[in-house]
């Protein structure tokens, strides 16, 4: 178990996370305090997401392919974004301008 000062894992916060990662505990204390621990997460996290489980309209998604979905999804999802970027190189419209002269007084 290592011990570092409060300071000294502010400065080195990554290469300590890294420890941390490879199985070492790391304790940061405060005025010479333990008052924290830095340690290895138990569980291993997966790597590949599983699709969410689907709620009350399961019913409604039983025949339909996920994956195709998702891909049509994403493929518009690019299309907007390729609308939205042409947009932009756009000039945006003037409104007309009003006629030289004083207004009118009523």
């Amino acid at each position: 178990m290592k011990q570092v000062s409060l300071y000294e894992a502010k400065t080195h916060l990554s290469k300590l996370v890294d420890e941390a990662a490879a199985g070492e505990v790391i304790l940061i204390a405060k005025n010479g305090k333990p008052m924290a621990r830095l340690s290895p997460i138990a569980e291993v996290v997966a790597t590949k997401m599983e699709p969410r489980k689907l709620g009350q309209w399961a019913s409604e998604f039983k025949d339909v392919n996920l994956d195709k979905w998702w891909r049509d999804w994403k493929a518009a999802d690019k299309e907007i974004e390729a609308d939205f970027e042409g947009s932009i190189a756009k000039p945006f419209p003037r409104p007309p301008r009003r006629k030289s002269g004083r207004r009118r007084k009523r």
